[in-house]
Formats: C-alpha cells, structure tokens, sequence
C-alpha cells in the first residue's frame, strides 16, 4: 500500500475549481498545484483536458509535464535575483514611458494601453510592467548578462526537482554560451519568455519564498506499506537552506503581496486574510509561425501563490492553456481558480485562525444561529468558539441544531436513499452532496442556505 501526501477535502475542491474555471473560458486544459510550504507536501494536484466531446478528462500530467515560457511569473525570479546582488532595489524609478520598449529591434509592450510612465521597481512588480522589469534587469546586467544567469543558476530555477513519480520535463534556462542566445534574450528572459519551465518548478519557487527562503523538494508519498508495516517513509527534503538573503526574501514578499493590493490581482484581495502572489498572462508559441495564427494569439493564464500571506502554510499555482472566450488575463482566469481553494482551505482549517482576535460570546443571548449540516463540523465549530452542544448520538451524520438554555442541542436529520430528502436550512454546498449521493440531478438557483425545493 502507498500513503499519499494528498488531502482528499483539498484535491476534490481543486479538481471542481479548475473544472469549473475551464468551462467557464472554454479552455483546451488546465493543471492546479496545492503544496504544503513548511514541508513540500503536495496536498492537492489536478490536471484537466478538453476532449473531442468537449468534457474534461484527466490524459496528461501538465502539473510537471508541460514545460512552457512561463510568462510573467517569471518575474519575481528576476527580481530577487537583481536584488539579492545589490542591482535593484524597491524603491528605485524606471520609466517605462508610453509602454513600448524597443531592445535590439525587437519591441517589447506593457499590456496597459499608453503604459505606466515611471515607476518605482515595487509598482512595475505589482501592475507586471514588461517594460519596466526588463528595462531595470537590462540595465542591471548588460555589462554582463551571464551574471544574471549565474544567479538564476545559483537558485537552482535550472535543475529538475527529481520527483519520485516519472514525467518531470527538466526546465530549459540558456545561458550566453548557448547558440540560441541574441541580443533580445536579457530583456526577454527577464519577464519569462526564450525560457521554460513547468508549473511545479514555478510553483517551487515561490513556496520558497513563502518558507523563508528554505526551498523544499516536492514529495507525493508518505509511506509504502506491507501489510500493514511501514516498510520505507518519506520526509521532508531541503533543496536549499536559503535561495537568497532574509533581506531580499522580505522584499520579495512586499511585492507579492504588493499585487494583489494594489496590482493586477486586486480582484483577488480577501478583508479576511491576506494572500500574496503574481498574475501571468503569456503568449504562447506556435513554433515556426511565431506567437500568432492567423493574427490570433494564443495565451496561458497563471496565478502562483501563497497563503495567508502574513503566516503561509499553503502555496497553490493554477495554470489555464488557451482560454479560448476574450477573457484571458491570468488574475480574471487563473486567479478565480486560486481564490477559491484558498477561501475553501482556509474557512475549514481551525489552526490557521489562531492568531485572529478570538470572537467573545455571550451565551446568554448570543448562541450562533446553526444550520443543519454534518454533526462532526458543527462540534468541531462550536468547541472551537465555547459553545456547549448537546449529542444524542456520536454516530449521526447529519443533524439539525436547536437552542435549549445555554447549548444546541444536535438531533439526528434522517436522510432516506428511498425519497427525495428534505434540505431546507442547509448550505447549499451540504444539499447538493446529500441530493447527489441519493442519485437526483440537481439545479442550483443562488447561493447560501436552502430557502425553497
């Protein structure tokens, strides 16, 4: 028998979350990663593909199969290399003018219409300026762009990460001595294109980042066993004690908690908790017809992150191929995918709310109003905030709470396999799966608790 690092909970909300999102942007495929950033434990890996029915089915292994020009997620490489060597700090200022950048002949544009004019390097991360991080890695290394490489290098970006499941593509970083480096290939580079990566090479970075600077090898499998004995376990494995300086590491986290603030995932923001990350919205390549066909471009839409930003214990990455609606930016496509498992993740684990001001209950007249749902969830809630409940049976499964005196009091919601059960006052989320699992089609009009059926 093989233990897996998958958590069930989280791999069914990421396969639902990326299957949702790919129908939505009627998208060719997807991958998303979920890692545990103390550890590397993967908790959570999907990976979807349009067939010729048009149904998603997972064929391939994108997560650490697909190695593309990441875009610019690639950025925060860059950066923390010109960083970490003294090159480039947050608050210098670069102009990035109109938003058209000519290097070598080749024109390089700002995705925002008329550009940024100048910036300082902290905002040109947050708004993802590819004027004004080329412009400042250009400048930083031009006298000597194998310095640049060096240091990506250094951080191991070039190395596969020697998974123990087969597939794992091996990242492809040039340096100058390689017959494919030009003149555009700093600048270009610099924001993640004539490089590629996987998406869990990208997402392996950034956990490093989320764990101080400790990167951490990916692992999927806890244990083997024989019959009940554990015959080989696998822990934690450090790739690198420190990618870079604690000093370049806090500013690194400045930016990515800087994008979504007040850059291009805003629309990612939580007033709950914070999470930190960077959008990527890459052109892909079509080989030999370059970027476009037929004058149609063809994108990959990303988010990897981390979070709660101010504490991490998860970091995620979701990755769209070829969104194929208008939609196509990587904070409006991936992002969405992103912010669901987090907000999913973070509403269901009790240890990451321990620094959170605790909520003071007067039980005399403020036992919370419960809905009917899983016996074990509403314990585990109320234990957590004080308030007593009253349980029949240890054994139910779904229950209904009512409030006697100073408790809520937990009797048994019997569900029937032979008739349509009644879920009025349950989460809708609750009465789909009960409805469902009875074998009714179910549609869902609203969100929140049942209020008719």
């Amino acid at each position: 028998d093989i233990i897996t690092t998958i958590d069930v909970n989280m791999q069914d909300v990421a396969e639902k979350a990326l299957k949702t999102n790919l129908e939505k942007n009627k998208a060719e495929n997807g991958c998303v990663i979920v890692m545990e950033v103390a550890t590397g434990e993967i908790k959570a890996i999907a990976n979807l593909k349009r067939n010729k029915n048009d149904e998603y089915e997972e064929s391939l292994n994108y997560a650490i199969s697909e190695s593309t020009e990441p875009g610019s997620t690639f950025k925060l490489i860059s950066m923390i290399a010109a960083m970490d060597d003294g090159l480039v700090d947050l608050n210098d200022v670069v102009n990035t003018g109109n938003g058209r950048q000519n290097f070598s002949g080749s024109w390089m544009n700002d995705s925002h219409e008329g550009g940024y004019g100048t910036l300082t390097a902290q905002h040109a991360f947050e708004v993802s300026s590819n004027v004004g991080i080329s412009k400042l890695i250009s400048s930083a290394y031009s006298k000597n762009p194998e310095a640049f490489i060096d240091k990506i290098y250094k951080m191991k970006v070039n190395q596969p990460l020697g998974l123990t499941i087969s597939g794992e593509t091996s990242p492809d970083i040039k340096n100058t001595q390689d017959k494919r480096w030009s003149g555009i290939s700093l600048p270009w580079m610099s924001i993640g294109y004539e490089l590629r990566l996987t998406p869990l090479q990208i997402l392996n970075f950034y956990n490093a980042v989320a764990n101080n600077g400790k990167m951490m090898k990916p692992f999927l499998v806890k244990e083997i066993l024989d019959r009940g004995k554990i015959i080989k376990k696998f822990d934690p494995i450090v790739i690198m004690d420190s990618i870079c300086s604690s000093a370049t590491i806090k500013k690194a986290k400045s930016m990515l908690e800087g994008v979504v603030e007040r850059g291009t995932a805003r629309n990612l923001k939580d007033s709950t908790y914070k999470i930190a990350g960077k959008t990527g919205t890459a052109q892909r390549s079509m080989g030999k017809g370059g970027y476009k066909l037929n004058e149609k471009a063809n994108y990959q839409a990303s988010f990897v992150g981390y979070f709660p930003a101010d504490n991490p214990k998860y970091s995620c990455i979701a990755v769209v191929y070829s969104p194929s609606t208008e939609v196509y930016y990587g904070a409006s496509v991936a992002g969405p995918i992103f912010k669901e498992i987090s907000d999913r993740v973070y509403s269901t684990r009790l240890e990451m709310h321990k620094d959170e001001t605790p909520v003071n209950i007067d039980l005399n007249n403020q036992i919370p109003i419960v809905q009917s749902g899983l016996q074990k969830d509403i314990e585990t809630i109320c234990n957590a905030i004080g308030v007593t409940t009253i349980v029949h049976n240890n054994t139910t499964e779904w229950v209904q709470a009512r409030k006697i005196n100073n408790s809520l009091n937990l009797t048994e919601r019997h569900i029937s396999n032979k008739q349509v059960p009644d879920v009025i006052g349950m989460k809708a989320k609750d009465a789909v799966y009960i409805l469902e699992n009875v074998g009714l089609t179910v549609r869902l009009k609203g969100k929140g608790s049942v209020i008719k059926q």
